[in-house]
C-alpha cells in the first residue's frame, strides 16, 4: 500500500465545525491535575466478547482522557487486563450462566449488582455502555438500571451495540435526555426506526432519517454512520464527510465510542472552566453535536490512516493505533498557539 498522504479530504462546512470542536479541546496546561481532563468508563465485556470494551476504552485513553475503565464480568476481565496495564478494569457485572470464572460468589440480582456500579457514577464525567455487552437477560437487566441512575445524575452516555436493544424495547429509557448519544450500525438505526413505529424511511431526504429519529428520541443525538456520518439532536444536523478507510473490519464502531466518550469528558471540563475559554463560549447543548461530531471525525481520520498503511488486512487495532496521528491531523495544526497542542 501507498502511504503517500495528502491530509484529510473535507468540506468546508466540515472544516468549520471542527473549528468549533477544537475549542471544547483543552491546552495541556501545568496547573492540571490527574483526573481533570477526562474519567472514563465503559460497560461491557463478557466472557465472549473482550476486544469491544477494549477498544472503547483504549480509543478514549489514547485521544487523551485521563483515566478509562472497563467494567465487565470476571471472565472478561481477566482477559482484558492482559491487552494493556493502561486500563483500569472492574469486574463488577454478572452473567445468568457463570462460567468457572465468575462461578465464585455470583449474584443473580441486577439491582444489587447495579448498585455496585451506580457506586463508582460519582467519580467519571462519561459513560460507554454495550460494546460487548451480549444479550445475557441478567446483564441487560443491569445495565439498564446502570442508564436510569446515569440519567438522574445528568452524566452523558454513549449507547452502542447490545445495550441499543435496551432502547428498542424500552424507548422512554432515554427519551427525552440530551445527555444521551446513540451510535447504531444500518442495522440498529433500522431496528430502532422500527421500534419507534416511524414512516417508511425512504419517504426521507438524505438526512431526514436521523432528524425523524432524533426527533421522535426527544433530543437523544444519534450518530448515522454510513458514506457520510450524520449527527443530529433533531433541531441542529451535522454532516461529517471525512473521507474514511475502505474496511470494514469489526470493532471500529468501538473506537467511536470511546473517542466520544473522550470528548464529553472535554465537554465537562470546559463546562467547568478549567482553562480560560474565551469571551464567545460555546452552549451545553451545542457541545453534545460537537461532542459527537469530534469523536466521529477522529474515527474517520484514524480508518483513513489505518486503511493507507494496511488495506485490505486492516483490523480494529490498527484505528487504535493511528489515534494520536489522527488527533495531529484534525486539530494539531495551524492552531495560532503553538503551545495549545503541545502533546
Amino acid at each position: 500500500m501507498t502511504t503517500n498522504d495528502q491530509g484529510p479530504q473535507m468540506s468546508a462546512a466540515t472544516r468549520g465545525v471542527l473549528g468549533r470542536v477544537r475549542q471544547m479541546i483543552p491546552p495541556m496546561l501545568e496547573k492540571f491535575h490527574k483526573g481533570q481532563l477526562g474519567r472514563i468508563a465503559v460497560i461491557g465485556g463478557s466472557e465472549d466478547y473482550t476486544g469491544a470494551p477494549y477498544f472503547s476504552a483504549m480509543a478514549s485513553a489514547r485521544l487523551g482522557c485521563d483515566m478509562s475503565h472497563v467494567i465487565c464480568t470476571p471472565g472478561a476481565g481477566a482477559v482484558i487486563k492482559t491487552y494493556s496495564p493502561n486500563l483500569m478494569v472492574h469486574p463488577l457485572l454478572r452473567q445468568s450462566s457463570p462460567s468457572k470464572t465468575d462461578a465464585n460468589g455470583h449474584d443473580a440480582d441486577p439491582e444489587h449488582i447495579a448498585a455496585t456500579i451506580i457506586e463508582m457514577l460519582p467519580r467519571l464525567h462519561a459513560l460507554v455502555v454495550g460494546p460487548g455487552l451480549g444479550r445475557d437477560p441478567l446483564m441487560q437487566a443491569t445495565v439498564s438500571r446502570v442508564i436510569r441512575a446515569t440519567r438522574e445524575k445528568k452524566m452523558p452516555v454513549v449507547i452502542d451495540a447490545d445495550a441499543l436493544q435496551l432502547v428498542q424495547k424500552d424507548p422512554d429509557l432515554v427519551k427525552g435526555y440530551k445527555g444521551a448519544i446513540l451510535t447504531p450500525n444500518v442495522v440498529e438505526f433500522g431496528r430502532l426506526w422500527d421500534a419507534l413505529g416511524l414512516d417508511d424511511p425512504r419517504n426521507e431526504s438524505e438526512t431526514g432519517k436521523v432528524e425523524t429519529l432524533a426527533r421522535a428520541l426527544d433530543g437523544v443525538t444519534i450518530i448515522q454512520k454510513g458514506g457520510k456520518d450524520f449527527i443530529s439532536d433533531g433541531r441542529t444536523t451535522l454532516t461529517d464527510d471525512l473521507e474514511g478507510g475502505r474496511k470494514r473490519s469489526g470493532g471500529q464502531g468501538d473506537t467511536l465510542t470511546g473517542a466520544v466518550a473522550t470528548f464529553l469528558g472535554w465537554r465537562k471540563a470546559y463546562l467547568d472552566r478549567i482553562w480560560d475559554v474565551g469571551d464567545d463560549p460555546l452552549s451545553e447543548d451545542e457541545m453534545m453535536g460537537l461532542a459527537a461530531f469530534g469523536g466521529s471525525a477522529i474515527t474517520r481520520e484514524c480508518s483513513r490512516l489505518a486503511f493507507l498503511k494496511k488495506g485490505r488486512s486492516l483490523q480494529a487495532s490498527d484505528l487504535t493505533d493511528e489515534l494520536h496521528n489522527a488527533f495531529m491531523s484534525l486539530f494539531g495544526k495551524d492552531d495560532g498557539d503553538p503551545n495549545v497542542f503541545k502533546l
